[in-house]
C-alpha cells in the first residue's frame, strides 16, 4: 500500500546535485543514560529492554543496544556518496562536519531528543553553513517541528522514497536490505554474550506501519494511520530471498522481524513457510503479532514456520482494542509457550477505565500471563497520535518536557481518576509485581525453552528438530550455568522462585543431558554468580552502559576510507572493527 505517501513524494524537493551531492546520516548524540540540558533520561536509557520490560530485575536484565535501522536503510538505498555516524558524541559530529564536505545533513530522532536534534542543526549552520538539513524519525510527528529546530527539510514518514525522490532517483525502484545485526552489546548478569555471527540475530524489515492503528500507537500514526502500511517486501518469494541473503552474509539462522503485526500478512507467511519446507531452513523468527493475527494459524504452523519469540499486545481484559477481539490471551499465551514459543507481552498502565480502586487487580491479571517478558507502558498520548489530538481537543494535555514523554515516567495528560504523581508508582509496582511473581525473564525462557525441546524434539520435520536441538544445547551448556548462579543469587531475596529454578535445573539435566548440564553448573556457575554481585553493586552505583560510535561510508570516493565501530568516551562495550558497508522502535536515539 503506497498511496499515503504519494501527496509526500508529489511535493518532495530535489537537491542541485541530485545523486552527487555527499550525504552525512547521523543519529542524535551522546551520551544517553544520563540526565542532561539535551534531553536525555537516566530513567530512559538506550536498551529497549532495560528501559521498557526487565527494567525492575536489576542484575538480571536483559542489556542490549539496536543500531539506527531507519538510518540503515537508507544509505543501502541510495547511489549518493554518504556516510553513517550512529550514536557519535558531539564531538564526533563536529569532527565528522569538519573534515568533509557535506551536501546534505539527515539527522534522525524520537520526539524525547528534539532537543538534540535543534543543538546539531546549530552546529550545522555553524560548521558547515551550505549543507542542506533534513530532519526525519519520530521527531517529525511534533506539531510545530519546523519551529522548534533549524532544518531546511522536515520528513513525516517513510524516508527511504524521499531521500531517493530528493537526490533525483527512482523512488519506487526495489528495496535492498542491509545486513544488520538485530543486537550488540548484549550482557546479563554482568557477562557480555560472546561476539559470534553465528550466534546473533539478523533484523529484516518487510514494512512500516501498522493497518490496525491503535489510538495510541506512534508507529500506526507516523507511516499513515489506521489501516495504513507499506509493505517493502510483498511477497513470501521476496522475503524469503532477503532472508537468505541475510543467512549468508551474516551466518545466522535466526531472524528479528522488525514488523508492526507480521503474522496478519498470512499469505506471505505461508508462502515463506512453503519456501522454508522446499529449502530445507531450520530458522528461527521472533515476531510482533497482535492476539487475533496469531489465531489465524494452527501451533503447528507457527511451530513450523519458525515462530519461537512473539511480541504481543495484552493492553487489558477491559480494552476495545481490535486487535485483542475477544481472544482469551490467558489461554493463548500458555499454549504458545506450550510449545516452546516464548512471548513478550505487553500491558498499558492507566488506560482510561482504570481507577485507583482496579489498577491492582488488572495489572494482577497482566502479570497472570505468566509471559517471558512483560512490558508495561503508561497510557501515553504522544505528538502525532489519535490520542494526543483527543487529548488536546479534550483540553487535557499537561505542560511536561518533550524529553518526558515517553510512557516510562509519568502521565502528560489529566486522567479521570490517577492523579499524574501516582501515575510511575502504578507502573513501577506493575515491573516489581511481575518480577516478584514470575523471577527473571532469563528463567522463564528457559522454561519455555525446555517445553518446546520436549514436545517437538521428535517432531517430524528435521529442519524444526534441529531447531530445537540448537536450544537444548543451550541449554545444558552456558544456561545451566547462569541458572545455578541465578537459584544461588535468589535464595535470600525470593526463595520461592529460587525453589523453582532449581527445579528447573533438575529437569534440564534430565530432559537435555544430565553429566553436561551439572558440569556446567559447578564450573560457569561460581563464575557467573560472582559476576551477578559484581554487576549488582555497579548497578547500584548508578553504572551507565552506552553503545559504541559506528562510523560506515559508502559509494565514497576514496575505497580506503576510514570505517569504525570504537567505543566512546562513556561506553562500557567493547572496541571492534567495522566494515564499510529512519530508526528504530521506542527507545532508538
Amino acid at each position: 500500500m503506497i498511496a499515503p505517501f504519494k501527496t509526500l513524494l508529489s511535493n518532495a524537493p530535489v537537491h542541485p546535485l541530485g545523486a552527487s551531492a555527499r550525504v552525512l546520516l547521523s543519529s542524535v548524540f551522546g551520551p544517553y543514560a544520563q540526565d542532561d540540558a539535551f534531553g536525555s533520561r537516566a530513567i530512559n536509557p538506550m536498551e529497549l529492554y532495560h528501559n521498557q520490560v526487565t527494567r525492575a530485575q536489576g542484575p538480571f536484565s536483559l542489556r542490549m543496544f539496536h543500531r539506527s535501522w531507519g538510518l540503515m536503510m537508507i544509505q543501502k538505498n541510495i547511489s549518493a556518496p554518504c556516510t553513517l555516524l550512529d550514536f557519535p558524541t558531539l564531538e564526533d559530529f563536529k569532527r565528522e562536519l569538519s573534515a568533509n564536505h557535506y551536501d546534505i545533513v539527515g539527522i534522525s530522532s524520537i520526539i524525547v531528543n528534539v532537543g538534540k536534534v535543534r543543538e546539531m542543526c546549530r552546529v550545522v549552520r555553524e560548521l558547515s553553513p551550505h549543507s542542506q538539513i533534513v530532519v526525519g524519525g519520530h521527531v517529525a510527528a511534533i506539531p510545530g517541528i519546523e519551529r522548534m529546530v533549524d532544518a531546511d527539510h522536515i520528513v513525516r514518514g517513510e524516508g527511504i522514497a524521499w531521500m531517493r525522490t530528493y537526490l533525483g532517483e527512482d523512488p519506487a525502484a526495489p528495496i535492498k536490505h542491509p545486513a544488520i545485526q538485530s543486537g550488540f552489546g548484549t550482557r546479563m548478569m554482568g557477562i557480555p554474550a560472546p561476539r559470534r555471527k553465528s550466534t546473533s540475530a539478523a533484523t529484516i524489515i518487510p514494512s512500516v506501519g501498522c493497518p490496525l492503528g491503535c489510538n495510541f500507537c506512534t508507529t500506526s500514526a507516523f507511516f499513515g494511520g489506521k489501516g495504513k502500511f507499506l509493505n517493502f517486501f510483498e511477497t513470501g518469494d521476496e522475503l524469503f530471498a532477503v532472508m537468505e541473503q541475510m543467512e549468508r552474509e551474516l551466518e545466522c539462522q535466526c531472524f528479528f522481524v522488525m514488523d508492526e503485526n507480521f503474522l496478519l500478512h498470512r499469505a506471505r507467511c505461508i508462502r515463506l513457510l512453503e519456501l522454508m519446507r522446499e529449502k530445507n531452513k531450520s530458522w528461527e523468527l521472533y515476531v510482533f503479532s497482535s492476539a487475533n493475527a496469531i489465531k489465524k494459524y494452527t501451533m503447528e504452523e507457527l511451530v513450523s514456520l519458525g515462530v519461537s519469540w512473539v511480541w504481543m499486545g495484552l493492553e487489558s481484559p477491559h480494552s476495545q482494542y481490535a486487535k485483542l477481539n475477544g481472544t482469551d490471551t490467558l489461554a493463548l499465551t500458555k499454549e504458545l509457550r506450550a510449545h516452546g514459543i516464548r512471548v513478550l507481552g505487553s500491558s498499558i498502565v492507566g488506560l482510561e477505565h482504570h481507577t485507583p480502586e482496579n489498577i491492582a487487580e488488572e495489572m494482577a491479571h497482566a502479570v497472570a500471563h505468566n509471559t517471558d517478558f512483560h512490558q508495561f507502558m503508561l497510557y501515553t498520548p504522544v505528538p502525532g497520535t489519535p490520542l494526543y489530538q483527543q487529548m488536546k481537543d479534550e483540553q487535557r494535555l499537561v505542560d511536561v518536557d518533550l524529553a518526558d514523554i515517553h510512557g516510562q515516567y509519568q502521565f502528560n495528560f489529566q486522567h479521570a481518576a490517577i492523579a499524574r504523581e501516582d501515575s510511575q508508582r502504578y507502573l513501577d509496582g506493575a515491573f516489581q509485581l511481575d518480577f516478584e511473581t514470575n523471577g527473571p525473564s532469563f528463567y522463564r525462557i528457559c522454561r519455555t525453552m525446555l517445553e518446546g525441546w520436549r514436545r517437538h524434539r521428535s517432531h517430524p520435520e528435521e529442519r524444526v528438530q534441529k531447531r530445537f536441538a540448537r536450544e537444548a544445547l543451550t541449554l545444558r551448556t552456558i544456561y545451566s550455568g547462569a541458572l545455578w548462579a541465578m537459584e544461588r543469587s535468589l535464595r535470600t531475596q525470593n526463595p520461592r522462585i529460587a525453589a523453582e529454578i532449581r527445579k528447573l535445573r533438575t529437569e534440564i539435566a534430565q530432559e537435555c543431558g544430565g553429566v553436561v548440564s551439572r558440569l556446567s553448573g559447578w564450573l560457569l556457575g561460581p563464575v557467573v554468580l560472582w559476576s551477578t554481585r559484581r554487576e549488582e553493586r555497579r548497578l547500584a552505583e548508578g553504572f551507565p552502559y552506552e553503545p559504541p560510535v559506528f562510523l560506515e561510508r559508502s559509494n565514497w570516493p576514496d575505497a580506503n576510507a576510514q570505517a569504525y565501530c570504537r567505543a566512546s568516551s562513556a561506553s562500557t562495550t567493547s572496541r571492534s572493527s567495522s566494515s564499510t558497508s529512519l530508526e528504530s522502535g521506542a527507545n532508538a536515539a
